[in-house]
């Protein structure tokens, strides 16, 4: 068993696609955590297969490597806002921070995000200027800008003197000084891991205490906590008590916390991670991070504590809330269980919940509706996430556009959630994004020219405004600009923002797409749907080059007769389709639309599919209106 004072833990933090998990590659070769001969794949810590396919991190996931005589506990973070949720969590149980900058971007929304976690803590960060092997990186640029950072969220004097490394974590080299150092191993990291980083404050003779920052869910043995064991040791199958914190304002820690249940558990199963795999102990130890079934509820934050100890339990740890809400619904479309298994509501509610016991940022509410209920999230990838793990599980749903979650402020005043937006774009496409945003409500508030003819654009825009947006940037900038935003807080409501300016082609027959009929359509929309393609009545099948919806009949043959005509030769010449991702489908949609997802097709529809029905509710709804 290593002792604590061997004990090294720490977790890599960093915008998405700086090279977190490419880094964590290079230290397990260094670490020799495979044989010579092995073969093995790229980004090991991707292990989800949407992650691999994404080339994003979704969940925080644990290693450990050996190095000489010390053990190293490394923790891979999502660098996606979105599932930042995450990373809040995970920094409870370490004691310093690898911060991965990349040497042309610098520090990002994200960057400062993560950054501003860690200081709050009090965690000491050891920062690597990654990638600057590449063109028209500038890693002194970064470097100043980084610290520039430290000293803007409020660092302390020694967080703001943290030891630096440069190098490239895909080609798995690190030094500390660029122009002396040979370029060859990561030894200086571990030189700097062992001597920056400290060994956990623990007492291995006090009684057993450990507080619980992440979950996971396993079919046979139930929910799994993991976390650092801050005091004592616990052996397998030895009582403890759990207990339960709650703040009594989420959004106002001031107001204090409360004990709200406390249970006397066992450990059943005990795990501690030796590099990529999870090994059954008989006991853990103080400054060990460790997974622990046996309670048959494990919450975020919970207290594990010795039996017979009072005032044990610790301060329950901070979880930002959502942002972003839908509704998930039953499907209940002509083609319900064609392609997968169509689900009941209770199903429905049944899945959530599970997904609720390890997703801990998400909220479900049943709020009456017969047909669903409303998932909450922090952002519109963090649902598209679980939207398509639940389709590749085999199920059938419908969700509906996604919306913000407004607040009420002290005076009585509507407030929304708030972003941050760092937009990187040729110098010829300025001009169209700026306008873009505006429509949207986006307020500039800086230009940087880097001398690469990229410019460097910083916006505050409501987070409704990015909603349908990610598509129309990557048209207008020709795939060119980069953007990325974070959530930075709750502001005044900024007024109507209208967002998509064209109406559906809603088609009013169920069949199959004839080419026929779409050469004509094609004239005057943007179409979704491909020749023999099966469509249903209120499904939508294109965008209308108008605001207004077009009904059209896609599956209309043409005529015939006994009379050949001039153009019988003629053959239809269609354009390509657009074929709508998950994602594109869910930025795509007004909000009386729904996004249909099954395991084979992406589908958008109208919420009532009878084009009579749609008509008597608009026109109660417009009565209504002028009612009031």
């Amino acid at each position: 068993m290593t002792t604590a004072t061997h004990i090294r833990n720490l977790a890599i933090i960093a915008h998405i696609d700086h090279g977190k998990t490419t880094l964590i590659d290079s230290i397990f070769r260094a670490a020799r955590l495979f044989r010579d001969n092995e073969q093995v794949a790229v980004r090991l810590m991707d292990s989800n297969e949407l992650e691999r396919e994404r080339g994003i991190t979704i969940r925080a996931k644990h290693c450990t490597v050996n190095w000489q005589d010390y053990l190293i506990n490394i923790i891979d973070t999502p660098g996606h806002a979105d599932f930042s949720g995450e990373v809040e969590r995970v920094l409870s149980m370490v004691d310093s921070v690898l911060l991965l900058v990349d040497a042309n971007e610098g520090p990002m929304p994200q960057t400062r995000y993560v950054l501003m976690r860690a200081l709050r803590l009090g965690l000491r960060p050891i920062v690597i200027i990654n990638k600057v092997d590449r063109a028209n990186s500038r890693p002194d640029a970064a470097l100043d800008k980084t610290f520039d950072l430290f000293i803007e969220l409020g660092a302390n004097d020694e967080q703001a003197h943290f030891p630096v490394l440069f190098g490239s974590g895909l080609d798995g080299w690190l030094v500390r000084d660029l122009a002396k150092d040979p370029r060859s191993g990561i030894e200086p990291l571990f030189e700097t891991i062992v001597d920056y980083v400290p060994a956990p404050k623990v007492d291995p003779q006090a009684p057993f205490l450990m507080q619980i920052s992440t979950l996971a869910w396993s079919d046979y043995i139930g929910q799994i906590g993991c976390g650092r064991v801050l005091h004592g040791c616990l052996n397998r199958g030895g009582d403890f008590v759990r207990t339960v914190t709650r703040w009594r304002d989420p959004g106002n820690q001031d107001a204090g916390w409360d004990v709200l249940a406390t249970s006397t558990e066992r450990g059943v199963h005990m795990w501690v991670t030796r590099g990529l795999d999870r090994v059954e102990v008989e006991e853990v130890s103080a400054g060990d991070i460790v997974w622990i079934a046996g309670p048959e509820k494990i919450g975020i934050g919970d207290t594990f504590s010795a039996v017979g100890v009072e005032n044990a339990a610790l301060m329950p740890l901070e979880i930002e809330e959502p942002t972003v809400s839908m509704f998930f619904l039953v499907n209940n479309g002509p083609f319900s269980g064609n392609d997968g298994r169509a689900i009941m509501l209770r199903q429905l509610k049944d899945r959530l919940q599970r997904e609720v016991l390890v997703n801990v940022a998400l909220r479900v509410e049943d709020i009456g509706r017969a047909d669903g209920v409303k998932v909450s999230g922090r952002g519109e990838l963090h649902l598209a996430i679980l939207i398509e793990e639940m389709r590749r599980e085999g199920i059938e749903l419908c969700v509906s556009r996604p919306e913000v979650i407004t607040s009420v402020g002290k005076n009585g005043a509507v407030l929304e959630p708030m972003e941050q937006l760092i937009i990187d774009v040729p110098e010829e496409y300025q001009g169209v994004v700026m306008e873009k945003l505006a429509r949207r409500k986006g307020e500039l508030l800086h230009v940087e020219n880097s001398g690469t003819r990229l410019l460097r654009l910083e916006f505050t825009i409501p987070t409704r405004g990015l909603i349908g947006y990610r598509t129309d940037f990557l048209t207008d900038t020709r795939g060119l600009g980069i953007m990325s935003s974070r959530f930075t807080g709750y502001g005044p409501w900024k007024g109507e923002i209208l967002s998509r300016f064209m109406g559906s082609v809603v088609s009013m027959e169920t069949g199959a797409v004839t080419s026929y009929q779409m050469e004509k359509l094609q004239e005057r929309s943007t179409l979704f749907v491909q020749p023999m393609q099966m469509v249903y009545r209120g499904q939508i099948v294109g965008e209308n080059s108008r605001p207004d919806d077009l009904p059209c009949n896609p599956t209309k043959t043409k005529a015939l007769t006994n009379h050949r005509a001039s153009n019988k030769d003629q053959s239809a010449v269609l354009d390509m389709p657009r074929l709508m991702t998950l994602e594109q489908a869910l930025e795509w949609i007004a909000p009386d639309e729904l996004v249909e997802v099954t395991p084979k097709s992406i589908r958008m529809r109208k919420a009532i599919l009878d084009a009579d029905e749609r008509k008597r509710v608009d026109k109660r709804r417009q009565t209504s209106l002028q009612n009031a």
